[in-house]
């Protein structure tokens, strides 16, 4: 095409002041001096370069009969409640047993590349805390203390706590849990947790290098970068997870540029489809605070309208309630799609 051209090499920094309106669409391996670049922007603490991720799970799926909400010592946290966390606790056979499984799990080891990069000990691996005495844990993200289970006069030996980490409070992350154990063991191995029996997860632990933006606190709506918008980002290093989630980020990045250059209104994709649940997430939906790249996971979408229930009728879960999260979306969808061709 005439208007495209096309340099193939490394991109060395930010752009000239000239490009009014540039879209930066890298990924995990962000060449150094871009990286640098971009974290002169932001500041040091915005752009992470350990991808350090503890699992997250649907709230849904938390048995509420062995965990409760409280913060340590009824201290208020980000929800400012006094209630901010799920507790689930451990009897001393049942801390023992997990640290045994734990320590023999399969893990996933380093690549060639990623061996000499250090440990954080801010997101040290659970599994490595571990290694370093049995007691590890519960002298750390695990210490039971300032905690009292309304289920039980026993007090715990061990609780394992879950952060709420979406604004619509249907997932939560497990604190301190960042893993290098294979998917298949961390199902295993987190379920013996009790309240968490019957988890869902919406993403997986992990550990491995990567770059990418603290995307709630430093991009807008419209993914530019609040200090210097005419940079926009998109894909993984916006915070997503993912070849198809990568993509739909670059799609609407493409879209809200050109919106912008024609002078049109941008208008948002609704938060109940894919693609709305998502950039909603990454520019203002999750917590900067513990920020990770993530997935597109049913989590993210607000909960369906589910007719009420009739006496003796079952609850909709499962199969049929992401049908109904499907549903909705493919409606909004075709929605705003009509709006924006109507603009």
């Amino acid at each position: 095409h005439p208007l495209v051209t096309v340099e193939r090499g490394e991109v060395a920094g930010l752009p000239p002041e000239a490009w009014d309106s540039v879209i930066v669409a890298t990924g995990p391996l962000t060449s150094p001096a871009l990286a640098e670049a971009v974290r002169g922007l932001t500041g040091e603490a915005e752009l992470a370069f350990f991808d350090a991720i503890a699992p997250i799970i649907h709230r849904e799926s938390i048995d509420f009969d062995t965990a409760w909400f409280q913060s340590r010592y009824d201290k208020p946290g980000p929800g400012g409640t006094g209630k901010d966390y799920i507790n689930c606790p451990m009897a001393k056979e049942e801390y023992d047993a997990f640290i045994a499984e734990l320590l023999a799990a399969p893990k996933t080891e380093f690549k060639d590349w990623e061996k000499d990069t250090p440990y954080f000990d801010g997101c040290l691996p659970v599994e490595v805390m571990a290694e370093r005495g049995a007691e590890t844990l519960r002298f750390g993200p695990m210490k039971p203390v300032g905690l009292t289970n309304p289920h039980s006069d026993r007090r715990p030996w061990a609780v394992v706590q879950l952060r709420q980490d979406n604004a619509l409070g249907t997932l939560f992350n497990m604190v301190g849990f960042q893993t290098k154990m294979k998917y298949a063991e961390q199902v295993r191995v987190f379920r013996m947790i009790p309240g968490l029996q019957n988890a869902e997860f919406a993403r997986l632990g992990g550990l491995h290098r990567n770059t990418f933006l603290n995307s709630p606190r430093v991009l807008d709506p419209t993914l530019r970068l609040k200090a210097l918008p005419r940079l926009r980002f998109a894909g993984q290093i916006t915070g997503v997870e993912g070849y198809v989630e990568s993509a739909a980020i670059g799609l609407l990045a493409g879209r809200m540029a050109a919106a912008e250059r024609l002078g049109q209104a941008i208008v948002q994709p609704p938060a109940t489809t894919a693609l709305g649940a998502l950039v909603g997430h990454i520019t203002g939906g999750g917590a900067a605070d513990t920020f990770q790249p993530m997935n597109v996971n049913f989590g993210l979408f607000p909960p369906p309208e589910v007719p009420e229930r009739q006496p003796g009728q079952k609850k909709v879960k499962g199969r049929d309630r992401k049908t109904l999260y499907a549903e909705r979306a493919l409606v909004d969808l075709d929605r705003w799609l009509g709006r924006r061709e109507a603009a």
